[in-house]
């Protein structure tokens, strides 16, 4: 739950970081406006329009309100895209590493398998540095006790994560189980991990601005306080939940622009994170579970060059 979804009235009562000192002069003059009207009302000067009193408040409230529910629905949105590219950019890393990379000794398959395992890390870590949470035992499962150790002492864990793994395909290099071109590659993708890593934090690292949500706040409460005198002389008993539906739109559509405005959170209507990370960790399982060189002998008949006739 976010800080504005705790604090509502306190928020709409704010006065410092709002846009209230810069409009007030605006305001008095529509103000002294509102009084000319009045003066020529009170002469008997026909300037009444009944009709407006409900229709251009609605307008301005109701453009605010899909101003603001937009907005954060193309932040939600965003970051489901960033991890939908996290998610193929792993799958194709992973299917890339387990393939590619030469078995020229035992020890490869289970060097292989480690760094695996640190692309779901990645993921889970990500996952943890969204929400501010510190490492964890789900992250234990799948780096070693001295790495574990060094990601409690860092401030941004999947960029050290990838370290480990862009160091491992260099390694690889060095020893001849990759060509050049491949580490390249390689090295792309895990670049573009990065890259959805940043654009993640990007969206986590810049809110709504604060003086539009204490402005959206002030207009909803004076709008729903003045609507029951607006329409008593029509509804007589019928205000109260007249108000209260109004109200109950009103006031929903705003919450929901605050719920899903930070996407990578804990709350119902955030991004599914640990379905996401127990996605990832189920695909790397049935990936190791392979035998990387079954192709040659499944799909292409018994043929060690693993070229097609």
């Amino acid at each position: 739950m976010s800080l504005e979804q705790k604090n509502w009235f306190e928020i709409a009562f704010k006065v410092q970081g709002s846009v209230i000192p810069t409009i007030m002069s605006r305001v008095l003059w529509c103000g002294a406006f509102g009084l000319f009207v009045s003066v020529l009302s009170f002469y008997q000067i026909p300037v009444g329009a009944k009709a407006l009193g409900g229709v251009v408040p609605s307008i301005v409230l109701g453009l605010l309100l899909v101003f603001r529910t937009n907005t954060a629905y193309e932040r939600f949105w965003e970051g489901r895209k960033a991890w939908g590219t996290i998610v193929n950019n792993i799958r194709n890393l992973s299917r890339l590493i387990w393939v590619a990379i030469a078995e020229i000794d035992p020890l490869h398959r289970y060097e292989k398998e480690e760094v695996l395992k640190l692309l779901v890390a990645f993921a889970i870590a990500t996952k943890l540095h969204l929400r501010s949470q510190p490492v964890d035992d789900n992250l234990a499962e799948f780096v070693s006790p001295l790495q574990f150790a060094k990601l409690q002492t860092m401030n941004n864990p999947p960029l050290e994560i990838v370290f480990w793994i862009s160091d491992y395909l260099q390694a690889k290099h060095e020893q001849g189980q990759i060509s050049l071109y491949q580490m390249n590659e390689l090295q792309s993708i895990l670049n573009g991990m990065v890259d959805m890593l940043g654009a993640c934090e990007r969206i986590l690292r810049t809110p709504i601005p604060l003086a539009y949500a204490i402005h959206l706040k002030q207009l909803l409460l004076i709008y729903c306080l003045l609507l029951p005198f607006q329409v008593i002389d029509e509804l007589k008993w019928w205000t109260a939940p007249v108000v209260a539906l109004v109200s109950f739109t009103l006031f929903g559509i705003e919450a929901i622009g605050v719920e899903i405005e930070n996407p990578f959170g804990t709350d119902p209507n955030d991004l599914p994170l640990d379905t996401i990370c127990n996605t990832i960790s189920r695909n790397i399982d049935d990936l190791i579970s392979i035998e990387p060189h079954y192709r040659r002998s499944n799909i292409y008949g018994g043929h060690s060059s693993g070229q097609l006739n």
